[in-house]
């Protein structure tokens, strides 16, 4: 596994925002009461994110420590700002459902940690793929969130009815605490899926779900180990793992 590859697979499904640490909970819980919503959510922010993450990425060597949050802040606010007059130019119909969110994208944890802990340290291109993979762990976050919702709350999905008009929608899911009942089921079936990896010994589910930052984390040896080990058994040689420029 490239260190490319490896960026998309740690957004998507080793450090997946939503599901696995838990970050942009607000508008995760506040904009999917439908699946447009979640997607146009998820890719505004896989577009701020890439973008400041290239940027900062160039800026790197010249931000003082001193001031680089504040430095990253104003990065962030200037691509959350062209995001939103151009949603509110060409998408009108969504700049109006995301409302007030679109803005708070600037405060959106993921991108500055992101900017922190791997766009400040790294180079450009490792870290767009980092922007990629997790502007889309987070958009099928949201989106998987939004489907779920609008399905059972109103029996379609995406406008397309999908059930029979004799269901009765569960209105509940398509309210504020729907959120939260849904991003707890779609969480415990994650971690199901993780434990029953386990349970068979695949070493990659000890990668599925951890929830912790690997630039702090104590086994970031023993992951890049099960990779390693992974990779050698498909390919005969094992590739270096989690090394970055």
């Amino acid at each position: 596994m490239n260190k490319y590859t490896e960026r998309l697979y740690n957004g998507l499904i080793q450090e997946n925002p939503t599901f696995v640490l838990m970050l942009g909970m607000c508008p995760t819980l506040a904009v999917t009461t439908s699946a447009i919503n979640g997607i146009g959510m998820g890719l505004s922010t896989t577009v701020v994110l890439v973008l400041s993450n290239m940027l900062i990425s160039m800026l790197r060597k010249i931000i003082p420590d001193s001031v680089r949050i504040p430095a990253f802040i104003v990065v962030v606010a200037s691509f959350v700002t062209i995001v939103q007059f151009l949603l509110q130019g060409f998408v009108p119909s969504l700049y109006a459902s995301l409302g007030l969110y679109i803005p708070l994208i600037v405060v959106n944890c993921i991108i500055l940690g992101r900017a922190e802990s791997y766009a400040s340290k790294n180079p450009v291109l490792p870290s767009i793929f980092d922007g990629i993979g997790m502007g889309l762990g987070f958009t099928v976050g949201l989106t998987a969130i939004g489907i779920v919702r609008e399905v059972l709350g109103s029996g379609k999905a995406f406008n397309v009815q999908l059930l029979p008009s004799s269901y009765e929608p569960i209105t509940i899911f398509i309210l504020a605490p729907g959120a939260f009942f849904v991003l707890a089921g779609l969480t415990a079936l994650q971690n199901k899926a993780k434990k029953r990896a386990q349970a068979k010994g695949d070493p990659r589910a000890e990668l599925i779900g951890c929830g912790t930052d690997c630039a702090s984390c104590g086994k970031k040896a023993v992951c890049g180990s099960a990779v390693s080990s992974v990779s050698a058994d498909k390919t005969g040689s094992a590739p270096d793992v989690g090394k970055t420029e």
